[in-house]
């Protein structure tokens, strides 16, 4: 009997790690992938504490998680679930980018956008996390 078709596959990645992520929001109940990243784990040396604070964010989503070069992994996933569409959240990262021009080649890729967590700002400096905390610490805790 063959495998019934999965209308989209969720693939949440390292910018989309919330309960609140879009694609997981818009696919309700859709098959959803993360990968530990070999070659990034091995590239940035993240460290222990870091992929524990990870793996416990990925214990509270929906997903089924993998190790190994994402775009392998990925496809598998697809394949196991005779799925032709990828849904996921969008990145500034470039190797997101690369990853995304790969699978397109072979699979319908919809990318929704991550809102913003604060608005935007006449200037907002970026080159210290402590400072953009400050910004957005008003508004995500108002007094």
């Amino acid at each position: 009997m063959p495998k019934q078709a999965t209308p989209a596959v969720v693939w949440v990645h390292g910018d989309s790690l919330s309960p609140t992520n879009p694609a997981l929001l818009a696919n309700p109940g859709a098959p959803a992938v993360w990968v530990w990243d070999e070659e990034l784990l091995a590239q940035w040396q993240i460290s222990r504490k870091r992929i524990v604070f990870i793996y416990e964010c990925l214990l509270e989503l929906p997903v089924a998680i993998r190790r190994g070069k994402v775009v392998p992994e990925i496809r598998q996933f697809m394949q196991e679930h005779a799925a032709q569409t990828i849904v996921t959240t969008a990145s500034p990262s470039p190797r997101f980018r690369a990853i995304c021009q790969e699978l397109s080649g072979s699979f319908t890729l919809e990318i929704l956008p991550m809102p913003a967590l604060i608005p935007p700002q006449k200037h907002l400096d970026l080159r210290r996390f402590s400072r953009y905390w400050k910004v957005a610490e008003k508004v995500i805790y108002p007094r």
